[in-house]
């Protein structure tokens, strides 16, 4: 089995995002959690466009780093800057690997156009997602 980890700030988009995607593109044999430094919940647009691609995280938590501590994690994605600098105090051995999606709940503009936002970051979450479970 491996053991995967999304980290970011609050875990309340992109590291729940990314869960959903890993969830859909894996198998029974990977362990995916995700969390944050903080906790925010799960952003209600988040959940909303992760449904409009077909995958359900209305019922993801938003958790906090320390309650993985005891779990032996392969593999530590941090999906934020933030998280990545905070991300050393996690006490673990597995490979860590970075990449910074843009926030989209920091978005502005009309309903429309900050949905197109998180539309974006979750394509690009997915294309990630896609790959890192193929590798």
């Amino acid at each position: 089995m491996k053991n995967i980890l999304v980290l970011c700030t609050g875990n309340s988009c992109r590291s729940q995002m990314m869960e959903g995607w890993l969830r859909h593109f894996g198998d029974e044999n990977l362990l995916i959690k995700s969390a944050g430094i903080e906790t925010h919940g799960v952003n209600k647009k988040a959940i909303a466009i992760m449904k409009e691609a077909g995958i359900d995280i209305s019922r993801h938590t938003s958790n906090h780093i320390d309650e993985y501590l005891s779990i032996d994690f392969d593999l530590i994605v941090t999906v934020c800057d933030h998280a990545k600098e905070r991300c050393p105090v996690f006490p673990s051995t597995a490979k860590k690997i970075h990449y910074n999606f843009t926030d989209p709940a920091k978005a502005q503009g009309s309903e429309e156009e900050v949905l197109n936002v998180f539309r974006q970051v979750r394509d690009k979450i997915r294309d990630f997602s896609k790959s890192l479970v193929n590798q």
